[in-house]
């Protein structure tokens, strides 16, 4: 289900920010707040999604992707997963592998299963992480570093599990205060040397280790409860970003990104944004 003809199945991610070739996602057709299981949720829960309009906006997001050269794949959507749509969390890839996470709310378990067959059908190379509660959201890669946040999704037991499977990895542990759902929702590598982030969930000691490796942009709270901290990098310097997070818009055009805006105001009622709606297979340097 893709508008491009395949390329080597073979999965390749170095990084956050190298160009991105292909890339998995689901479209929000049976998209819903069931189980609330996080702030923002809380916050729409009464007023819910409309479907239709997360389906247009998904669309148009697919489409902008596909414009930049982006293949796109897409998991066949089931009424059985309302939240299927962010297939960050159900695996990541590091290197030549794609890790299925395992599920922490009862909601969303049963998503891994749907993943390893595509990816098997698709002949990629696949790791569980079996009995090591971990979701991808909470995962990132810059080169031979893959940070991991320590939160109600994700267990010190996934991190010692990452570690033996990447021996050739530093896997640097991230605590950040769990009401942010993932790690990615309050910190996100841009490039080499830039991140986003969102100082009031980390502590001070973890903010100095990463300050010493990129230039922090700070996204206040308004945008962080937005998504703001939640863009999709997909190398040369382009970032999906919504233009209703004008101040983190701003502050990426300032430092030379450049922003390429989809309204992503629906899909954001359930709690993620461009990073958690996509799963890379393949990024090339």
């Amino acid at each position: 289900m893709s508008a491009f003809t395949k390329s080597s199945p073979s999965a390749r991610c170095k990084s956050e920010y190298d160009s991105l070739r292909r890339v998995l996602l689901c479209p929000p057709e049976y998209m819903e707040i069931k189980d609330v299981i996080n702030d923002v949720q809380k916050r729409y829960q009464e007023e819910n999604i409309d479907t239709d309009k997360a389906m247009q906006q998904h669309k148009q997001f697919l489409d902008a992707l596909q414009r930049e050269g982006v293949e796109t794949d897409l998991l066949h959507p089931s009424d059985a997963f309302p939240e299927q749509v962010f297939t960050r969390d159900i695996g990541f890839t590091v290197g030549d592998t794609v890790f299925i996470a395992e599920m922490a709310s009862e909601i969303r378990q049963g998503e891994e299963g749907v993943l390893q067959k595509w990816l098997k059908q698709n002949n990629f190379n696949a790791e569980t992480l079996n009995g090591k509660r971990v979701e991808g959201g909470d995962v990132l890669i810059d080169r031979d570093t893959v940070f991991v946040g320590i939160s109600s999704r994700t267990s010190k037991n996934a991190i010692e599990g990452l570690k033996k499977k990447l021996p050739d990895f530093n896997v640097i542990p991230i605590a950040f205060n769990e009401k942010y759902l993932h790690l990615d929702c309050v910190f996100n590598i841009l490039s080499p040397t830039e991140a986003l982030i969102f100082e009031d969930a980390l502590d001070q000691e973890t903010i100095d280790m990463l300050s010493k490796r990129y230039t922090l942009l700070p996204v206040d709270a308004k945008e962080q409860f937005a998504l703001g901290t939640n863009v999709l990098s997909i190398g040369g310097r382009r970032v999906f970003s919504q233009p209703q997070n004008t101040k983190v818009n701003t502050l990426l055009k300032a430092n030379d990104f450049r922003v390429i805006e989809v309204d992503f105001s629906e899909i954001i009622k359930s709690g993620g944004a461009f990073r958690c709606c996509t799963l890379p297979l393949v990024r090339e340097e």
